[in-house]
This record gives structure tokens, C-alpha cells and sequence, in this order.
């Protein structure tokens, strides 16, 4: 039964209709929703979105205007803080109730308190649990402490996803004001580059929710062949639903209604669920230690020496460190706005521990260049490698990359497809062409150091200093 005239759908990191709980609960409340987007980065700390995060907010955003007008609705876009926004909005629209996502990064959720708590005195104000599968802190040990390690976390919440209510269908219609409010132009944001750097973002993504509808079939056809194709770079392998994810444009839930449906089980079906439970052990994680995304977990890391050195670092941004799998992921990255995980973690224990970098310094990296940039699983993953996260990698867990590419590259595809200039090389040769003779270079087009980089660091000896610099700070864990 609806108790309010009008009700506003503050939306976020919710950006679909199907299965979005905040919407169904105001359709069931009011007569009438407008869906309102507020751009407000300043909110947002240290973190404000990075320049493919902004790429992929403008078209998701325009992809959720047009399935809210097939519904004889529209999403208004409002610049400002959150608050004068919103409390604007709800006088324009003489709205009595305000639902919204629940987020989980502590600035998020100091604003959102603030903003409720502002509101709460003239509008109903309705927080909704909706873009995870489990509420952070809800999943906790015996003693009533967060879990640290993800096993233990996975083997207490995999239970609980029998007990996850069926996804909801899309509205049909959204009953609209009989006046809408204004609403500032998309442009206005200046969410896309000037400088058409994102040419291979349109070849590879489509934001939005049809988007990543489309991404879920393609992967529920081939999920069967995921537990042994995930690891492999020059495979589709993966899901690649992660920006989907982010964003909200698909749910959890209905990914796991997916798998379910099409009765994908046994071994894939179950690594697929654990990628997903590692999703909500992130911010799992973020909610218990909200510190963590830009000091350590393991605090013997704040006594690290890291590296300053300005030319390691922008010779791994620009994949330009002699390392082809490290070469070719960051390559990628910059590309597509994605890498594959199994690169992720080599190019992240390349720059923390070959190079000695800071984790921090790969992170911020990431945040800027990733479509699907996440602050808990930023966090989670680079802390993860360097080793001073929640279920780390043990200190001396350093990936060689030529044997982590020889193993997951097995035919070369990835290193000739983003390392073009390596492309003649035989097999032998080609993750490591610094070991190959003046003459098989030759043979193959290859001048180490003019047309394709020497190494910047040698890959023994930077793992022995990494072992000693590690070594060093090895006390009681506090």
C-alpha cells in the first residue's frame, strides 16, 4: 500500500532496473518516483572516481535515461553536494520519502548518515541493503569478530546463498510526477576525456544494464570451461562482468540465479561463487577496517623502506620495463581499461617487490586506469600481494613472471598481441628475450633497447632485496 505522494530514488552504484530492491521499495511506497543521479566527487575523499570510471559513469548513466524513458520515466541529473541536491529535489517534487543504496566506504557512509540525518525531519528517509549479496558486518566469527581470512569467511557465508530471496523482476511502468524536476545535461559532468585516448574502451565495453545482461549470457555459455580457462590471459575466460558489478548494472544475486539456473555446478560453478565471495570479503574487509585503503592492515609495513624512484614507476604505468607479461598487462590495462587478474597480481608483485614500490602506489594506478576500479577490492588486492593485507600472501611469495608466463601464456597470444614488437620471436625466446642471442634478436626485428626495452631490474637479484627488505621488518604481527 503507498503511504507517500512522491518518493525520490537517490541512485548510485545502482544504475538497472531488474532486481534493485531501492526502486521496488519505493514503487511500493509512493505514487509517483523520480530516479535522481547526484555528481558530487568532491564527497568522496581520496578516492574520487578516475578517469575510466568517469568514461563508463557517462555511458552508464545514458544507457539508464534511456531504459527509465521506455518506462515513461527519466533520470535527473543534479552537480552539487548530496545533500543540497537532494533536499532541493525534495522540495521541487514535494516528495515525503528518500531510498537509497546502502554504501560501504567510510566517507560514503559518514555522508549518508549526514544526509539522513539532515532530511529526517521532512522526508522519511529509507537506507536499502541492495548491491551486495551479504551486509557487511553481518558474517562474523564465534567470537563475534570479523573474519581475516577469506576461507573461514566463505565457508560461513556459502550457506547462507541457498537462503538469498529470487532476483526481482524489472518494473513495466514508473508512474512519473505530473511535473518533472529540471535536470542538468550529462555533458555538464564532463565525465568523458577530451583526448580520445578511449578508442579501445568502445571496443570492448558496452556500460549499461543491457550491456551486462549480455556479458552474464555470454559467460554462462562457456562457464563450464572457468575453473581451467580463468587463469589463462589469452583466453576469454572470465567473466569480465566486474564494471557491471561496480556499478550496479547487474546484481550479485542474479549472477548466482544464473549459474543456478542453468545448473552450473561441480567445479566451475563453485570457483565462480568463491570470485564472488572474495567480492564481499572485500568489503567485508573495508567495513571492519576502514583504515586500510591507504595504511596497511599488518602495521610491521609502515616501518617499509619503498621506492621513490620516478622512473621504475612510470616505466611499469607505461609498460615499458622489459618484462613482457608485465609490459603486456599494462598494456592492456591502458587499452581497455582492464586487465586479467592472473596479470593483475604479477604486475602488482612486480612493482611492490621487484621493484619495491609501494602498494599504494599501484593502487592509485589502478584507481585511475581501471573501468572496473572498486575501493575494497583495490585495497584488498594490492595489500593481498604485498603481503600486508588480510589473508595475505606470505612475505616470500614473490611470482616470477617469466614462469608465470610461460605457464598461463602457454602460446604466446597474449605477449604477441599486446607486445607487437616481440611478435617474431620464437617461443622460446619471447617472455624473455633478454636471454636470446644477438642473432636470434636480429632475426626477429629485435633491438633490446631501441625497439623493445632492456629489463629495468634483474629479476634474482630484485627478489633477494625484496626477501631482505621483507626479512627486516619481520616482528610479532600487531
Amino acid at each position: 500500500m503507498t503511504s507517500h505522494t512522491t518518493a525520490l530514488v537517490w541512485l548510485r552504484r545502482d544504475l538497472r532496473l531488474r532486481d534493485n530492491p531501492v526502486l521496488q521499495y519505493a514503487l511500493a511506497h509512493a505514487r509517483t518516483v523520480v530516479p535522481v543521479y547526484v555528481f558530487a566527487p568532491d564527497e568522496d575523499g581520496e578516492w574520487p572516481p578516475g578517469a575510466a570510471s568517469r568514461w563508463w559513469l557517462h555511458h552508464s548513466l545514458a544507457s539508464l535515461d534511456r531504459d527509465l524513458r521506455r518506462r515513461k520515466s527519466r533520470l535527473v541529473l543534479r552537480r552539487g553536494t548530496s545533500l543540497a541536491a537532494l533536499r532541493a529535489l525534495a522540495s521541487e517534487c514535494n516528495a515525503s520519502l528518500l531510498c537509497f543504496s546502502r554504501l560501504h566506504e567510510p566517507v560514503s557512509r559518514d555522508r549518508d548518515d549526514k544526509v539522513a540525518a539532515a532530511l529526517a525531519s521532512d522526508v522519511e528517509v529509507v537506507p536499502v541493503h541492495a548491491n551486495l549479496l551479504f551486509e557487511p558486518g553481518s558474517i562474523r566469527n564465534g567470537e563475534g569478530k570479523p573474519y581475516k581470512v577469506f576461507t573461514a569467511y566463505w565457508r560461513n557465508a556459502q550457506p547462507q546463498l541457498n537462503e538469498l530471496p529470487p532476483p526481482l523482476p524489472a518494473p513495466r511502468a514508473l508512474r512519473p510526477p505530473r511535473r518533472w524536476p529540471l535536470s542538468e545535461p550529462l555533458a555538464a559532468f564532463d565525465l568523458l576525456p577530451r583526448i580520445r585516448w578511449d578508442r579501445g574502451f568502445h571496443e570492448r565495453w558496452t556500460p549499461g544494464e543491457s550491456g551486462a545482461a549480455a556479458a552474464l549470457r555470454a559467460f554462462i555459455e562457456n562457464a563450464g570451461d572457468y575453473d581451467d580457462a580463468r587463469d589463462r590471459p589469452d583466453l576469454t575466460g572470465t567473466s569480465r562482468l566486474s564494471p557491471h558489478l561496480h556499478f550496479g548494472e547487474i546484481g550479485p544475486r542474479q549472477v548466482i540465479s544464473a549459474l543456478g539456473a542453468r545448473k552450473i555446478q561441480g567445479k566451475s560453478g563453485e570457483t565462480y561463487r568463491r570470485e564472488l565471495g572474495w567480492r564481499e570479503f572485500s568489503h567485508h574487509l573495508l567495513h571492519a577496517f576502514p583504515h586500510t585503503p591507504l595504511q596497511p592492515l599488518d602495521r610491521r609495513f609502515e616501518r617499509m623502506r619503498w621506492s621513490r624512484r620516478k622512473i621504475s614507476m612510470h616505466a611499469w604505468q607505461r609498460g615499458a620495463t622489459g618484462i613482457p607479461i608485465v609490459d603486456a598487462g599494462m598494456r592492456e590495462l591502458w587499452h581497455t581499461g582492464w586487465m586479467h587478474n592472473r596479470v593483475r597480481m604479477i604486475v602488482a608483485s612486480f612493482l611492490t617487490k621487484n621493484l619495491q614500490h609501494h602498494w599504494l602506489d599501484g593502487a592509485r594506478w589502478f584507481w585511475d586506469t581501471l573501468v572496473d576500479a572498486d575501493l575494497a577490492n583495490n585495497t584488498l588486492g594490492w595489500q593481498w600481494t604485498a603481503g600486508c593485507g588480510a589473508d595475505a600472501a606470505p612475505y616470500y611469495r614473490i611470482f616470477n613472471p617469466v614462469l608465470q608466463a610461460e605457464r598461463f601464456d602457454p602460446q604466446r597470444t597474449y605477449i604477441r598481441r599486446w607486445i607487437p614488437e616481440l611478435a617474431r620471436l620464437t617461443d622460446r625466446w619471447i617472455h624473455r628475450p633478454w636471454t636470446a642471442s644477438d642473432a636470434t634478436l636480429a632475426a626477429a626485428g629485435v633491438r633490446l633497447g631501441k625497439t623493445y626495452p632492456k629489463p629495468i631490474v634483474d629479476l634474482r637479484r630484485s627478489r633477494d632485496q625484496a626477501m631482505r627488505a621483507y626479512e627486516h621488518i619481520q616482528t610479532r604481527r600487531e
